[in-house]
C-alpha cells in the first residue's frame, strides 16, 4: 500500500482523535450546564450522564490508538503479523464496550424516566455503529489470524 494512503488514514485518525477531545473538553460540560439550567428537574442526572459519555471516550481512544498501531504495521510492511491481529482484537474489545455502556445508560436514563427520543436516536445509532465496527473487526481479525496461519505453515513447509 502508498504510504501517502495509511499517511491519510493517519491524519483522519488525528483529527477525528482532536475533535472528539476537544468535544470532551469544551463542549460537554457546557451542554451539561446548560441542560441542567434548561430542565432543573433532571439536574440530578448532570453528572452520570457526563460521567457515562466520559467513560465510553476511554475505550474509543483506546480504538484510534491501535487503529494508529495498525496502519504503523501497514507502513513498515508488518499488516501480517501477530501485532495486527492484537490491534483488531483490541478495536473489536473496544466498540463492543462502548455498545455496551451505551446500552446501559440509556436502560438506565429509561429507569428515569429521562430518555427523550432524540436522545434514543442518537444512542441506537452509536450502538449500532459500533455493533458494526466489531462485526467487522472480527472478521478482518479472523482472516488475518487465518492467513497468518497458513503464511506460518508455508515457512514450515520446504
Amino acid at each position: 500500500m502508498e504510504r501517502g494512503t495509511t499517511l491519510f488514514l493517519k491524519a483522519a485518525v488525528f483529527l477525528i482523535g482532536i475533535t472528539v477531545l476537544t468535544l470532551c473538553i469544551f463542549w460537554l460540560p457546557w451542554l451539561a450546564n446548560d441542560t441542567a439550567e434548561m430542565y432543573p428537574e433532571f439536574a440530578y442526572l448532570q453528572y452520570p450522564v457526563l460521567i457515562g459519555l466520559y467513560g465510553t471516550a476511554i475505550p474509543f481512544f483506546i480504538a484510534l490508538y491501535q487503529a494508529l498501531k495498525l496502519l504503523n504495521c501497514i507502513d513498515h510492511n508488518k499488516a501480517f503479523s501477530g501485532v495486527s491481529v492484537k490491534a483488531l482484537k483490541s478495536i473489536k474489545y473496544c466498540s463492543v464496550t462502548i455498545s455496551i455502556l451505551y446500552a446501559i445508560g440509556m436502560i438506565f436514563l429509561i429507569s428515569q424516566n429521562a430518555l427523550h427520543p432524540g436522545i434514543a436516536i442518537i444512542g441506537f445509532l452509536i450502538i449500532l455503529a459500533s455493533v458494526v465496527i466489531s462485526v467487522f473487526t472480527a472478521v478482518l481479525q479472523k482472516l488475518l489470524q487465518n492467513a497468518l496461519d497458513i503464511k506460518s505453515e508455508n515457512d514450515l513447509t520446504v
